[in-house]
């Protein structure tokens, strides 16, 4: 007699749950419906005197056996969900998502493909230096088969004192040094009159970290049709090098690499450190393809070909890696480019992890 009165109170409890399940729908149908009016006459969502008087009134009604302390927590959750549902309405769905586009976006560089089947590697030195330097590191890694130099003629740096690069003269020194190399070239730009000296000198357009906020210049370099390297900020959070990739991507411009290159936090052991999981969550919340900057994530060369792996293993679909011919001369950050010797060993070290999975 007892069991079966529990069953006949619990089938009494599953239609009232079934009961506050449809009530709960055609609640938030109503929610969405007020959401909607309020954003078409540009009204805040949120409300709070109305939600305490909500409160107040459910409350006053309360006949047990609940206190009126669990009533109003029941309806705070309830409040909550429903301010929830009304933002996510609200949301512009952005151009880079998945929720936009499934299929994943492959950059094309010439016959290079970013988010193809295989990775790709960009090197080359920090800085361009001189034309002996470019010229004997592109043939080197030309021979390597890498199909992307890399040298910064515009250089960012904290000190007003330190090396700033070349400049335009930089350009023009690292393009005909990847074109006598067969080579395509990325280097970085800082304004908008580097975007138009990038238009003769530059296969990619590089936003650096320190730039990947600059709004003005991202606004610009949506309107070049020419592919964009955007690096993470060092303080940057994913949502915003996501929303940075938008406005980009919102003025026309659909060629964007996300590049993750370490962030700041209160670890020394490395320059940055290297957020590997920034490297699933964009492919998951974007189609854009996403490469690692091995050198500048960790600033360590006794670890790179590790990192290297644990990048690649992540799904990373390159790496970007500071390569110099003589790295103790190097006018910036000497202590992490490899020389040539090292990093024929890093490629040795990604060809065994290649063949170990295949």
């Amino acid at each position: 007699m007892t069991i079966e009165r529990i069953k006949e109170l619990r089938g009494e409890l599953d239609q009232i749950n079934d009961q506050l399940l449809e009530l709960f729908s055609r609640r938030a149908k109503i929610v969405q419906e007020v959401g909607r009016i309020k954003k078409e006459n540009n009204l805040p969502l949120y409300d709070p005197e109305r939600e305490q008087d909500m409160y107040a009134r459910l409350v006053a009604k309360n006949p047990g056996p609940f206190s009126d302390e669990i009533i109003e927590r029941l309806f705070k959750e309830v409040a909550r969900a429903s301010l929830e549902l009304q933002e996510k309405a609200n949301e512009k769905q952005l151009l880079v998502s998945r929720e936009t586009r499934c299929e994943d976006t492959q950059v094309l560089l010439g016959e290079v493909i970013f988010g193809g089947s295989e990775p790709v590697i960009i090197a080359g030195p920090c800085a361009v230096e001189s034309v002996q330097q470019m010229d004997e590191v592109a043939k080197e890694l030309s021979k390597m088969n890498v199909p992307v130099l890399r040298g910064g003629a515009f250089k960012p740096r904290t000190s007003p004192y330190s090396f700033q690069g070349l400049g335009k003269e930089g350009l023009r020194i690292l393009k005909a040094a990847a074109e006598r190399n067969g080579m395509k070239v990325v280097s970085e730009v800082m304004s908008a009159e580097h975007l138009e000296w990038a238009e003769d000198y530059v296969d990619m357009i590089q936003i650096g970290t320190r730039n990947m906020q600059n709004f003005e210049l991202l606004k610009e370099v949506g309107q070049v049709k020419k592919p964009v390297l955007l690096k993470r900020g060092f303080a940057a959070t994913l949502e915003e090098l996501v929303l940075a990739a938008e406005y980009i991507y919102a003025r026309g411009n659909t060629q964007i690499v996300l590049c993750e290159r370490g962030i700041r936090t209160f670890e020394n052991w490395t320059r940055n450190t290297l957020d590997l999981s920034a490297v699933p969550i964009l492919k998951l919340k974007t189609h854009l393809p996403v490469i690692v900057d091995v050198s500048h994530s960790t600033g360590r060369k006794d670890i790179i070909i590790p990192i290297s792996k644990a990048s690649l293993a992540a799904g990373a679909d390159g790496l970007m890696v500071e390569v110099h011919c003589n790295p103790a001369r190097a006018r910036s950050d000497a202590h992490q480019q490899l020389n040539l010797e090292e990093f024929a060993r890093l490629l040795e070290g990604l060809e065994l992890m290649k063949k170990q999975y295949v």
